[in-house]
């Protein structure tokens, strides 16, 4: 048996340890991950028939720490964290993804048809002078072992 990416807790929510102090910086997400089982369905990167699936990532070595919401089309999406991946089955059509920091938001276009998969990544840069993010479109082959390597923080069904 391998030892998980990142354990998860008693609670079922994930944190993201930054720094190897004795007192490091935590930033977890506020709700329970998914399932190791969904985790590895996820990971397998394979489009879902019935829907367009999008892979939102957050793995960067310069991101900053903090937790950053991803609305979709202007509803409740997903919460990334440092090093996070979040699969999300949506309608056929055009998308607006937004995520939002400290009272700035950055917003990315997706469209697709049944059956297609894609990839946005949010890139997150956190230094003394400031945070800042912006979004990338890829395909799942340049980003699978990034994205391999990232704890899925989310599984949702917006098809309605």
């Amino acid at each position: 048996m391998t030892k998980p990416l990142r354990a998860v807790n008693a609670d079922a929510t994930c944190c993201h340890r930054i720094g190897k102090s004795y007192r490091p910086k935590l930033t977890g997400t506020p709700a329970a991950v998914p399932t190791d089982a969904v985790e590895a369905d996820a990971k397998r990167f394979e489009a879902d028939p019935a829907s367009l699936t999008l892979y939102v990532l957050r793995r960067r070595w310069g991101d900053a720490s903090m937790v950053a919401p991803v609305t979709l089309d202007g509803a409740a999406g997903v919460v990334t964290i440092p090093e996070s991946l979040a699969r999300v089955r949506l309608k056929p059509g055009a998308h607006r993804l937004s995520a939002q920091w400290e009272g700035r938001t950055v917003d990315i276009s997706v469209q697709g048809r049944a059956g297609e998969l894609r990839v946005v990544e949010l890139v997150g840069s956190g230094w003394a002078w400031g945070t800042s993010f912006s979004w990338e479109a890829f395909q799942a082959d340049e980003v699978k072992s990034r994205a391999q390597a990232s704890k899925l923080v989310a599984d949702l069904d917006l098809r309605r």
